[in-house]
């Protein structure tokens, strides 16, 4: 199982005037209810991620899973390929999708209200996160549910 991982507006804030605090690894720090959250899912459905972010290419894959083992995320981090300059999220995951190399056993995680015009069978695997708040509890929870049945 995959999750597809926005980070902006998922684990941090995408609040425009406040710049997110960064640690030492040179990368933001995650809220911690959606460390929380993000472990309740891993533990209940044993899910990879997938980075979807446009930060992903920002650090190796090694790095990455430096990153969130450094916020107590110990997942396999992958990302998508992808390097298609000027294609939005909703065309990414498209993309990506339609090479069905995550077997549909994915869910997407993000804030992109875009997403919302993803056909009904991606849709449905959608949570969608208010970009001030972030992934919490009760989105964990659907995500478990989610996955579950998926």
């Amino acid at each position: 199982m995959h999750i597809l991982l926005d980070i902006d507006g998922v684990m941090v804030s995408a609040a425009s005037w406040k710049k997110p605090e960064v640690l030492n690894d040179g990368f933001y720090i995650f809220k911690d209810i959606a460390v929380e959250s993000l472990n309740k899912i891993i533990k209940a459905t044993n899910a990879s991620i997938i980075l979807t972010t446009s930060h992903r290419f920002r650090f190796t894959l090694e790095q990455w899973n430096k990153v969130f083992a450094s916020r107590n995320i110990f997942v396999s981090v992958d990302r998508f390929e992808s390097k298609q300059p000027y294609l939005s999220r909703k065309q990414e995951i498209l993309i990506e999708c339609q090479n069905s190399k995550y077997d549909n056993q994915f869910i997407i995680i993000d804030d992109d209200k875009s997403l919302n015009g993803l056909p009904f069978e991606l849709k449905k695997r959608l949570i969608l996160t208010s970009p001030l708040i972030g992934l919490t509890d009760e989105l964990a929870n659907e995500a478990i549910v989610l996955l579950k049945n998926v």
